[in-house]
């Protein structure tokens, strides 16, 4: 299917519910999370290669997927992406830009909603907040921001805190599925390499936190680092 008709059914299920019986609307909300996982799947996001992030019994599992993570769900209830947003947190270019423009305008008036800690900054570098996701399939958007390579002092520190505080916050909100792109990995130019490993060895850490922690790659390039960054670090659980 292509992407324009998967963005038509992920938009005409995701239209507003009518104020009826509480019995309808979660019978309407079963359809929702039926075209969803059928929309989800008939873009590419129904396989993905999949590691164990530890070898304790029940540990979570790292999968990675090439595509657009605007498109990713699991359950509609305890999936969220994440948005490499920007301190201010109204939207931007790259990933930010098209989960904003995915989701709809109640996303950036949701964003205006979390307070300031300074003028014009809403999350700072290596924090993170939680929206709801609107008409993105996923239930809520983790926004974080990552690292400029070449201005941060420190940016190894940075990145990790932004995967870091992400999954915490996915934790504390009982999100069991989280997808992440590759943070920084854009215009803020942090080496890919480096950031897999960050971004692995932070998920790993969480691995009887959450049932799944995926990679929603746009490339193949970020794709293929990625994959040999996991097999690195994680194949010795897969024994």
């Amino acid at each position: 299917m292509s992407r324009a008709a998967t963005r038509f059914f992920l938009t005409r299920c995701l239209l507003p519910l009518p104020l009826l019986s509480p019995r309808w609307r979660q019978r309407r909300r079963g359809s929702i999370c039926a075209t969803r996982a059928f929309a989800m799947a008939a873009s590419g996001f129904g396989g993905g290669e999949a590691f164990r992030l530890s070898a304790a019994p029940g540990a979570g599992l790292l999968k990675l997927h090439k595509g657009d993570i605007t498109l990713w769900s699991v359950d509609c209830a305890t999936d969220a992406i994440v948005n490499a947003a920007n301190e201010r947190m109204l939207g931007g270019g790259g990933v930010d830009g098209a989960i904003h423009q995915a989701a709809g305008p109640e996303l950036v008036q949701a964003c205006r909603k979390v307070p300031e800690v300074k003028p014009g900054v809403r999350c700072p570098t290596g924090e993170a907040r939680i929206t709801p996701a609107f008409e993105l399939p996923a239930s809520r958007v983790i926004h974080t921001v990552g690292p400029i390579y070449d201005l941060d002092k420190h940016p190894e520190v940075s990145l990790k805190k932004a995967y870091e505080n992400s999954l915490k916050l996915a934790k504390d909100n009982g999100i069991q599925y989280i997808a992440f792109p590759a943070i920084s990995c854009g215009v803020y130019r942090y080496p890919p390499k480096e950031a897999s490993k960050i971004a692995v060895s932070t998920a790993q850490k969480f691995s009887e936190d959450i049932k799944e922690v995926h990679f929603v790659l746009f490339s193949d390039d970020l794709y293929n680092i990625w994959r040999e960054t996991a097999q690195q670090l994680l194949s010795q659980f897969e024994k």
